[in-house]
């Protein structure tokens, strides 16, 4: 994909904005951590694996304001700007991940010197950047026999490289299948609240050349029942250990038309997506957003002043709903428990 969602240029991060998208392609510069954080926060920069990559450029931002020589200071340094970094956004476990990852080169070079740390948290930075580029299109190879020409294939959210570095993770399986000649064609739930299938999955997905049909959330039901829908394909901001799987609110709710209409419902996600310390989806946190995005559109009221909302961004499917998982080292089918475990170690 010719879309770059986020780079390192001169000491910043260059990032789109997708609260702009799809009318607007703007480009926000981010000098200091807390721009970044802010970035974050309100969804100017999203999806897991992007979330990971920005957490680790966070860092590098945060490290700049580091003056001294001793190490002993510096690493307190970096473990509250890990905190602080870590406090943008609770549910995508990438971004923590990537915050471990930056952690870890401190415990594994012992002896270096803060300037030496420096260069090496800059190298790990760049290293998770560059991975999570293979990583996707590895994932876009290994799902894209699960598309067949003439498949229709239903979406949620947004998946694509707009959530990565560089191809996506449902979306990056039929990038890949289209990269192989197959015509395909999918239908976008348009994402309540914020609309992210409506702005931003058919704004990517135009832009490839792949035939899009845009839908309210309340339409696929019917769709499934009609016969027009022969696969569900989602994203993921966590996995549990036993394949329970927490992703944009209103993912469920495919999960369970799919398995009474007996389609076939699958999720893509990079093995960095994993949690390795959480063992259901019971135990997965659940971000709960402003009121706004509920009562208001692009900043226009469109509910009553003072009425109560719940707003949880992401809800969590059974892995029982799941027919397979498709990762960069394969895909996953049943028995999540055993074969997640196999494919993480």
């Amino acid at each position: 994909m010719a879309i770059q969602t986020i780079k390192w240029t001169n000491s910043a991060v260059i990032i789109i904005d997708q609260r702009k998208l799809p009318l607007t392609l703007k480009y926000v510069v981010c000098k200091d951590v807390k721009t970044l954080w802010a970035a974050i926060k309100t969804l100017t920069i999203r999806g897991a694996p992007a979330l990971g990559v920005a957490a680790a450029f966070a860092v590098l931002l945060g490290l700049k304001d580091f003056k001294g020589k001793d190490r002993f200071a510096f690493e307190k340094f970096l473990d509250k700007l890990c905190v602080y970094v870590g406090s943008s956004r609770p549910t995508a476990v990438n971004l923590f991940n990537a915050l471990t990852q930056m952690k870890s080169v401190l415990a594994g070079n012992p002896k270096a010197s803060v300037e030496q740390l420096k260069i090496l948290l800059k190298k790990e930075a760049f290293d998770i950047y560059n991975e999570d580029r293979i990583v996707c299109r590895q994932i876009g190879k290994n799902g894209s026999g699960l598309i067949k020409n003439g498949s229709r294939i239903l979406t949620i959210c947004n998946t694509g490289a707009l959530v990565t570095v560089d191809y996506g993770t449902a979306l990056g399986v039929m990038y890949s299948a289209k990269a192989r000649g197959k015509r395909f064609k999918v239908y976008a739930c348009e994402t309540r609240p914020l609309l992210q299938g409506a702005r931003l999955t058919t704004w990517e997905l135009m832009r490839a050349g792949i035939d899009v049909t845009l839908i309210t959330d309340s339409m696929a039901a019917t769709l499934m029942r009609q016969g027009k829908i022969d696969m569900v394909m989602t994203g993921a901001d966590r996995i549990a250990l036993n394949g329970d799987t927490a992703n944009k609110i209103g993912t469920y709710n495919l999960a369970v038309l799919a398995r009474y209409h007996k389609i076939p419902f699958y999720v893509a996600a990079p093995l960095s997506t994993f949690d390795r310390k959480t063992k259901t989806g019971r135990d997965i946190p659940i971000e709960e957003r402003d009121s706004k995005e509920i009562t208001e559109i692009k900043g226009v009221r469109i509910a009553p002043r003072g009425v109560k909302t719940y707003n949880p961004a992401f809800d969590v499917t059974d892995h029982r709903l799941v027919k397979g998982i498709v990762t960069e080292k394969g895909i996953i089918y049943s028995s999540f428990k055993k074969h997640i475990r196999k494919f993480l170690d």
